[in-house]
C-alpha cells in the first residue's frame, strides 16, 4: 500500500496546497475525518475549520477553510473551499473582532437582525480561532 496519497487544495482564488500527505484531517458535517493512503472513495461536504496535513516529511501544515467539499479517490485527494488559507496566514485580530461582533449581533437581536448571518459569521469566526489554537499547539 502506498505510503501518501496526492491532495490538492483549492479556494474560489487560487490552489492553496498540492503536494503529497501521509494524513489528512478535515471537519465534516458528522465530526472530523481522517483520510490515509487507501481510504474508501467518499464525497461529503466541510464546515468551516481547520485541515491538518501531515506531510510525508513527517511535518503537519495547518489550514483554514470556511467550508466546501472534499472528494477521496484511491489516489488523489482533492478539497474545494470558497475561502481557503494556510492557518499562519490568518487575522487572529479580525477574527476574534469578528467573532465578538456576531455574538453581540445574536445577543442584541432587533427588527433587521439576520439571525443565519450572524450564525455563518459566529462559525467562520469561531473555525479560524480553532485552527490558528492547532497552529500553535503543533509549535509547542
Amino acid at each position: 500500500m502506498a505510503k501518501t496519497i496526492q491532495c490538492d487544495i483549492v479556494s474560489a482564488e487560487k490552489s492553496i496546497f498540492s503536494g503529497e500527505v501521509a494524513f489528512m484531517v478535515v471537519a465534516g458535517n458528522m465530526g472530523e475525518i481522517g483520510i490515509a493512503p487507501g481510504h474508501a472513495p467518499l464525497l461529503t461536504d466541510l464546515l468551516p475549520g481547520p485541515v491538518r496535513l501531515d506531510l510525508e516529511d513527517g511535518t503537519e501544515e495547518v489550514f483554514y477553510v470556511s467550508g466546501g467539499f472534499l472528494e477521496v479517490q484511491p489516489k488523489k485527494v482533492t478539497l474545494l473551499a470558497d475561502t481557503a488559507a494556510r492557518a499562519h496566514d490568518v487575522d487572529e485580530a479580525a477574527a476574534r473582532k469578528a467573532l465578538e461582533d456576531a455574538q453581540r449581533a445574536i445577543a442584541n437581536q432587533d427588527a433587521e437582525f439576520e439571525y443565519s448571518a450572524a450564525a455563518v459569521q459566529l462559525a467562520e469566526a469561531a473555525a479560524q480561532l480553532r485552527a490558528l489554537r492547532q497552529l500553535r499547539k503543533e509549535r509547542s
